[in-house]
């Protein structure tokens, strides 16, 4: 009788697994045992030539795909939880998520995006939180610099992450604490050079330069994202065009005394009527950024996610997938955007309302995309320089990161009308 009873359950099983047509890869917080090993399984299969549904708000933002025994073989050694359903099944969730009463829908996702890293070559004393979790995700990428950039190489790609990066040419801001380091005075010679090298009196002409091809990247239709001060670096750069805002110890000469009147907000891509900070002796590039206005103490430090409509504002919702709404804070150079400097038509996705600042905010310029994330690391709270990297292993379920996978693999999406 036990042997009946046994062969009766094998065989069911057996006849589940040989009629599954899809594997679901589920995104909520009971289920998935690893959420960012799951982008790279998602992103594994497209490298495939197959495609994927990200079915949008559906058990926070699960992904379906068809099923194949090396795709089950892959969930198992990457430590991916997934589940195998029938074609009803798939209809039926399908049929779910299609219903006008939802805030669900289905994006298709057709391609691999093929990525590149802005950063440049050696070991810098810091750690680049988009580096750490495609590597830990096994997703692809390829490092490049200032010369590929300037000889147009950024067309190879579709997705471009702006390492921790000072694209004013101050390097960084780090002149009273590190200027005597023999990191800071390494990396200023190698930043020298490269100009000279390639063709430039100035870092600052240089990195103007670099940002005037990223810029044009973006409106041909490139897909950027950039975090800490990656972000409000690029913009003042693009606002200062023409205008000297270096101190003698960065350029060796002096700056435009009235130089903030001549700052043209119009060039930027997400700020505006922003005070840059003159003094080479502060930490700080602009009033865009509320690390010093901060007043949250670190145990309440969240932000909030948006909720958008996933059938009417695909792209905000796909950007915003996670398991959960509430995201832990964290610091960086450049920690948060000030509300009040965000330009009307760049949309807030994720805020900490009670002190007036966006943590991540999306925006259109010309054909193309970009996303900036305030804060150097969703799971070190203060990084500071020579701290050693994040060990992700230990964090494989963390939303922070998530927000950087999400914005991963927004390129792959079939473009789809927004309505709004």
């Amino acid at each position: 009788m036990k042997k009946i009873l046994l062969f009766t359950v094998l065989f069911f099983v057996l006849s589940i697994e040989s009629y599954a047509s899809y594997v679901l890869i589920p995104m909520d917080a009971d289920t998935q045992k690893n959420h960012l090993k799951a982008y790279g399984i998602t992103y594994w299969v497209l490298a495939k030539q197959q495609k994927v549904k990200w079915l949008l708000n559906y058990r926070g933002g699960s992904f379906l795909m068809p099923d194949t025994d090396a795709l089950r073989k892959e969930c198992q050694i990457r430590g991916v939880s997934f589940e195998l359903l029938s074609n009803a099944k798939a209809e039926s969730i399908l049929s779910e998520i299609e219903s006008p009463s939802q805030n669900m829908d289905a994006v298709i996702l057709e391609k691999a995006p093929k990525i590149a890293v802005y950063t440049p070559s050696g070991n810098a004393p810091w750690d680049d939180a988009v580096t750490m979790v495609l590597t830990y995700a096994e997703i692809p990428y390829e490092t490049i610099y200032d010369k590929e950039v300037l000889e147009d190489e950024l067309l190879l790609y579709d997705w471009l992450h702006l390492h921790h990066e000072d694209f004013t040419g101050q390097y960084g801001k780090f002149y009273k604490r590190y200027r005597a380091t023999p990191w800071y005075i390494e990396e200023k010679k190698n930043a020298e050079a490269l100009a000279n090298e390639l063709g430039y009196q100035k870092v600052s002409e240089e990195k103007l330069a670099v940002s005037l091809k990223i810029r044009n990247y973006v409106v041909g239709g490139g897909f950027m994202f950039a975090m800490c001060s990656a972000t409000d670096s690029f913009d003042i750069a693009l606002s200062a065009e023409g205008v000297d805002i270096c101190e003698p110890m960065f350029d060796g000469d002096a700056s435009d005394p009235a130089y903030q009147s001549k700052i043209d907000y119009s060039k930027t891509f997400a700020f505006t009527d922003f005070v840059l900070e003159r003094s080479p002796m502060v930490y700080e590039f602009s009033s865009i950024d509320m690390t010093t206005k901060r007043r949250i103490p670190r145990e309440i430090d969240y932000f909030t996610l948006m909720n958008f409509s996933a059938k009417w504002d695909p792209v905000p919702t796909m950007l915003c997938q996670n398991h959960t709404a509430l995201v832990k804070g964290f610091m960086g150079q450049t920690t948060s955007f000030d509300r009040q400097t965000i330009k009307s038509n760049v949309l807030v996705m994720g805020e900490n309302k009670a002190n007036g600042e966006a943590r991540y905010i999306h925006g259109i310029k010309g054909k193309g995309f970009f996303t900036f994330y305030g804060g150097h690391d969703p799971e070190d709270y203060q990084h500071k320089v020579g701290d050693p990297k994040t060990e992700l292993s230990l964090h494989p379920t963390s939303p922070g990161y998530r927000l950087i996978l999400n914005n991963v693999l927004f390129p792959a999406a079939k473009k789809k009308k927004q309505k709004t």
